[in-house]
């Protein structure tokens, strides 16, 4: 995790260098093809446009704040910054900056099937795409960037299995359809299976959201006597199901989120009972995909550039405990 005061540092290092990362050359169903985009024509500006969800909750919020702190790093090139709260809002705001005209997008889905085919659109138009964090239903992207979220579900799951001694009743949240949810889920309910004395009896959708994740869980909890404790998949998820169990008196329950929210990455290193554990995943990775964009395209010679590039990248998570939390907060940050 990088401190929020270190983006400049963090975003003019070489394109092909991002500490913690690790890189593939061969695309995947939600990440790249080997097609390239268009450079802008000479003396021009490059054109970027980004398109990323409304900031509905602290992470997306952590997304927007580096989008714009990463804006400012550019001068030189003409970067325009759109947020959606909807996938329809975000095709319309895809297909009107493509209207506009721009030689790169940079798209962090609201939801990756239904925004494939705009991002399709845009790739078939010789327009450079690189995907952050939620990817495509298809290999569209000329860049994927996204965090380990598989290992963000395994690493979860195996602190619970863990800390539950093998034995215990717990509820999977979910967030919005995507292949980070997708991928999240299936690594923690793998490394589960690991563990046949823990038992799933829920997996209820919490969007990503505080108050759906309260709402998903306070109907749950009259129904599961017995619960141990809650993946929120995610830190604003995981404060809407810390409201629901001191609500239901329910103290004995505990919780695992993710994102490295400050609050919660506070709540940890204060040993708080109900968050022992919490795992990295911070939304700086919108500036990487920027900078990677503007790196591509700013000169030319795309095609060229694409053997130095790598196609698709995954950025590794931390399990923050009480021992490492320090580590991982930031008081001055966002999020």
């Amino acid at each position: 995790m990088i401190r929020w005061s270190a983006i400049a540092a963090s975003l003019l290092a070489a394109s092909t260098l991002f500490v913690g990362c690790t890189s593939s050359s061969a695309p995947t169903a939600s990440g790249a093809a080997p097609a390239g985009g268009a450079a802008p024509a000479a003396g021009q500006k490059v054109r970027i446009g980004v398109s990323i969800p409304s900031a509905t909750h602290g992470w997306t919020a952590g997304v927007n704040w580096w989008a714009e702190q990463t804006k400012a790093l550019y001068p030189d090139a003409e970067i325009t910054i759109v947020t959606s709260d909807s996938p329809s809002k975000q095709v319309s705001d895809i297909e009107a900056m493509l209207a506009k005209g721009v030689d790169g997008m940079v798209i962090l889905a609201t939801e990756s099937a239904a925004i494939t085919p705009v991002a399709k659109t845009a790739k078939e138009r010789g327009v450079y795409v690189v995907s952050v964090d939620r990817g495509f239903t298809e290999p569209v992207a000329d860049i994927f960037l996204e965090g380990d979220n598989i290992g963000f579900g395994r690493v979860a799951a195996e602190f619970m299995s863990k800390k539950l001694n093998g034995n215990g009743k717990v509820i999977a949240l979910q967030g919005l359809p995507s292949t980070v949810n997708t991928d999240r889920l299936n690594g923690f309910k793998e490394a589960i299976k690991g563990t046949p004395g823990i038992q799933i009896v829920a997996e209820p959708e919490g969007g990503w959201n505080r108050d759906q994740a309260y709402k998903a869980v306070q109907t749950l909890l009259p129904k599961h006597a017995d619960l141990a404790a809650v993946w929120a998949a995610d830190d604003d998820m995981a404060l809407g199901v810390e409201q629901a169990l001191k609500e239901a008196n329910r103290t004995n329950v505990w919780i695992v989120g993710g994102g490295g929210m400050k609050d919660v990455v506070k709540k940890v290193m204060d040993k708080d009972a109900m968050f022992p554990a919490t795992v990295t995943y911070s939304p700086n990775m919108i500036a990487s995909g920027i900078h990677m964009a503007v790196s591509a395209l700013r000169d030319g010679n795309i095609e060229k550039k694409r053997g130095y590039l790598p196609r698709h990248m995954r950025i590794s998570v931390d399990l923050v405990t009480p021992e490492n939390a320090q580590q991982f907060y930031f008081a001055d940050s966002i999020y």
